[in-house]
């Protein structure tokens, strides 16, 4: 069993769990005038494109080889993937041409959920906000896919890529879900406060 590790490497990508705290200092006087339809739109959105990318990560994987038992049933993708996403080892056998698709892959993830916060917010606050939100929840329907296809994360203290852009985010899963979790509650948080003024 890994041990806990407080720090995400490289150590800018800690300053992510103010995030949501600077939200919550922009907004707390004001709230956030996003409608409930709004935000639950956008999380049917962002859950159902979670799973999407949790998918897309087990093919990536199977395809490269790095998912042991791929060509066998579910069952047996799920007793061996712990094992097999020990994301440090295998980033140097990532074929580059996957690679680069795969920065690509999270460059158009962006897009997107920026796309959706343009739709759907008023004020710049708000798109910020939902961003945010579609984002957490994004986030957390990724890890909660891959844990239901192929049982990882098998703990928290798990080791994870976040991202490749610009340069490897590395971070224990404990720490991507609770800036997610943190972003979530301060976003209803704002918003029911808006309700209750108007």
């Amino acid at each position: 069993m890994q041990q806990f590790q407080l720090l995400a490497q490289p150590l800018w990508v800690n300053t992510l769990v103010l995030i949501p705290v600077v939200l919550f200092f922009s907004c707390r006087s004001r709230g956030l005038q996003i409608s409930g339809r709004k935000l639950l739109v956008t999380a049917i959105f962002a859950l159902a494109f979670g799973f999407v990318e949790a998918a897309v990560v087990v093919y990536l994987r199977a395809a490269t080889g790095l998912l042991p038992g791929y060509s066998g049933a579910l069952s047996q993708i799920q007793q061996t993937a712990g094992m097999a996403h020990l994301e440090i080892a295998t980033i140097g056998h990532f074929p580059h041409t996957l690679l680069t698709i795969e920065m690509v892959r999270e460059a158009a993830t962006m897009v997107m959920l920026v796309s959706i916060a343009l739709l759907t917010g008023a004020r710049p606050i708000e798109q910020w906000a939902v961003f945010q939100w579609t984002f957490a929840i994004w986030d957390i329907s990724y890890y909660a896919g891959l844990w239901a296809t192929i049982r990882w994360p098998t703990s928290l203290k798990d080791l994870d890529i976040l991202f490749l852009i610009p340069v490897p985010w590395l971070a224990q899963v404990w720490y991507p879900l609770l800036v997610s979790s943190l972003t979530l509650i301060i976003i209803v948080g704002l918003s029911r406060k808006e309700s209750r003024l108007v």
